[in-house]
């Protein structure tokens, strides 16, 4: 079985913790305020996606990485070679 793309992984994950549709999760919406990913969610969403696309994700979502297409951006990278 092959490996999702990054994109995917997130999208499933954030799908799996929020309980909304991954056609709904856009690239503006924000974690905290739209979607509710608060610090157990975000250890959760961490863990899930070190897991699945076998990366080393940093040990939390600072502000930075507020909304969906951030988090998009450094999965991306740091699953790129």
């Amino acid at each position: 079985m092959s490996s999702p793309t990054p994109r995917a992984a997130v999208l499933a994950a954030l799908a799996r913790l929020t309980g909304r549709a991954e056609s709904e999760l856009t690239d503006e919406l924000e974690l905290v305020a739209d979607l509710g990913i608060d610090s157990l969610k975000s250890v959760q969403l961490i863990a899930e996606l070190e897991d699945e696309l076998e990366l080393e994700m940093p040990e939390d979502l600072d502000d930075d990485i507020a909304t969906v297409g951030a988090l998009l951006a450094l999965v991306d990278g740091l699953a790129s070679p």
